[in-house]
């Protein structure tokens, strides 16, 4: 099938602004705006952002305005209200956040959403997390807010009962580089846990996976052109090797994340490792809520991985476009950034906040006062791919998703029956 092309993100070595300053992304000013009208803004994010307090924050430094913040449970809740109020034409917030696996979706109707372009946000964010969010004709209609670099958490406690090491440099290199090194040892693991998972999901280890490709499941040339599922072996061969290690070695949880199973889990102690983007220690948090022996090793199998990341958007329909873009403007400044990470582990995006010793030296309590500042800059460092998200990639990738759950999760089927019936729902794409 082909179809439209937005043009994706630049290639990963902006990374290499990490180590350049840029005098030009300093946060504008916080004092109050020159209007005294009083007015309300409305924002809709998901999962966890880490805005609570600075919603708190902004709304002292200007007292005219009041921010009603609107939170879906998953990004998939929040992709469904978008799509289904752009194309009603009203009921978006003044602020939209967005998920960078639907922000292709997103850019084929990007006339909907105001041009955020301006000086004052000119080089604030490394040039492949912007660029994915400008338009062909140089129009930026997103800010961008985190970043996904990923390590692996895990819960030392039950690493220590289970005999393995429990010290984070330790867990590091026993884990290996590569993803047999990681299930190798998860057989290891369940040999001696008395029931306890290696990892929560099966589908969780394909998307660490597919992040590691450049063009899954389509091409990046100018008209994306997707990969019939039947003939994509890169894909296959990950689909078979996880479901071998989730269900014939009993790695997996069986959990389908997000979903109620799935949050209960973590007070259960139903698993002992899981891939972890900056952005998932908030939710670890708030799900293992008193929960003790929470960690994280700075290495990821296979290399690097970056996994999610999401952008503040303006859309057109809103009543308060300025104000709303002062505000995502504000948010998404590098000293907003950092406190939002100290709060819920969204890994900035921003040149300036990715050279702060405020953000390299960030420890977590919960995660036995691990540097995940400094993990997470380490594991940014460690990407060396961008994967091409097309205007297909959303709908591609839940078809694999199904797939996989329908193995791991629900059990009703086979991982041959289940990857033939994902072959047949890809040709209903075309």
């Amino acid at each position: 099938m082909r179809s439209p092309l937005m043009r994706g993100a630049a290639a990963l070595a902006g990374l290499t602004l990490l180590v350049t300053g840029c005098s030009s992304n300093a946060a504008p000013s916080a004092s109050s705006p020159a209007s005294d009208e009083k007015i309300t803004l409305t924002v809709a994010t998901f999962n966890e952002f880490g805005y609570d307090d600075l919603f708190a924050e902004y709304t002292k430094l200007h007292p005219n305005i009041t921010i009603t913040p609107k939170k879906a449970a998953t990004s998939n809740e929040a992709r469904e209200n978008y799509f289904s109020k752009l194309a009603a034409g009203s009921g978006l917030s003044d602020i939209e956040a967005i998920e960078v696996d639907w922000l292709p979706d997103v850019m084929q109707t990007s006339d909907k959403l105001m041009d955020l372009t301006g000086d004052d946000v000119k080089g604030r964010w490394l040039d492949w997390k912007a660029g994915a969010a400008t338009t062909a004709d140089g129009k930026l209609v997103g800010f961008g807010t985190d970043i996904g670099p990923e390590g692996v958490c895990y819960r030392a406690d039950l690493f220590k009962k289970a005999g393995l090491p429990t010290d984070r440099a330790e867990v590091a290199k026993l884990l290996g580089t590569t993803w047999a090194d990681y299930f190798n040892v998860g057989k290891q693991f369940v040999a001696k846990s008395n029931g306890v998972a290696w990892f929560d999901s099966a589908d969780a280890i394909m998307q660490g996976q597919i992040n590691q490709l450049p063009n899954a499941f389509s091409s990046s040339d100018t008209e994306e052109v997707l990969i019939p599922m039947d003939q994509n072996q890169p894909v296959k061969d990950m689909y078979t090797s996880i479901l071998k290690a989730s269900v014939d070695d009993k790695l997996s949880a069986h959990l389908q994340q997000w979903q109620p199973d799935w949050t209960n889990a973590f007070q259960k102690g139903k698993f002992a490792t899981m891939l972890c983007p900056g952005w998932m220690l908030g939710v670890i948090e708030g799900n293992a809520k008193g929960v003790e022996g929470w960690d994280i090793a700075n290495t990821f199998p296979g290399g690097g991985g970056n996994w999610g990341g999401s952008y503040l958007t303006v859309p057109a329909q809103g009543a308060h476009q300025q104000a709303a873009r002062d505000l995502a403007a504000w948010l998404t400044a590098p000293d907003q950034q950092i406190k939002a990470f100290k709060a819920k582990g969204t890994f900035p995006s921003q040149v300036e906040a990715l050279n702060s010793p405020d953000l390299l030296g960030v420890t977590n309590k919960f995660f036995n006062d691990a540097p995940t500042g400094q993990i997470l800059a380490d594991r940014a460092k460690a990407v060396t791919v961008n994967p091409y998200k097309g205007p297909q990639y959303f709908a591609v990738r839940q078809v694999l998703s199904d797939a996989m759950n329908r193995v791991d999760v629900t059990k009703k089927q086979t991982a041959e029956v289940s990857w033939a019936q994902a072959v047949k729902e890809f040709g209903a794409l075309s």
